[in-house]
């Protein structure tokens, strides 16, 4: 059986700041923004790059019921986790210090406005991903 991930749906107070956060400081790049009445919003971004996208949403059943902030670590591989780390920095991102583990992973926290947790991953065999 193949499974592949492709939507995140992440629980924001505020739509609108949270789509100018993802798309200006962290570079997602939109791929549906509609909003079809009753106050339902929906928007989809996608990191550069990858085959997966995170969702924010108001009014959506199923979906609404999500407290804000609520989701934790949620990963972003890179390739380079001190070069990934300064562009947010520079892009105004609070970011936190380079954490480095066993292996040579290298690990950056980070928080969205709403209080969602973010990590930027550098797993080093995974350079080759970034390359193709």
């Amino acid at each position: 059986m193949e499974m592949k991930l492709e939507l995140v749906p992440l629980p924001v107070a505020d739509v609108e700041r949270a789509k100018a956060f993802y798309t200006e400081k962290l570079g997602f790049v939109v791929d549906v923004d509609l909003a079809p009445g009753n106050g339902i919003r929906i928007v989809q971004l996608t990191p550069p790059s990858s085959a997966c996208s995170i969702l924010l949403s108001s009014k959506l059943p199923g979906v609404d019921d999500m407290t804000a902030g609520s989701l934790r670590a949620l990963h972003l591989v890179v390739a380079d986790a001190r070069a990934a780390r300064a562009e947010l920095a520079t892009n105004g991102v609070e970011v936190g210090e380079i954490d480095v583990h066993d292996g040579g992973m290298l690990f950056v926290p980070f928080t969205d406005p709403d209080g969602n947790t973010w990590v930027l991953q550098e797993m080093p065999w995974r350079a080759a991903d970034f390359t193709a």
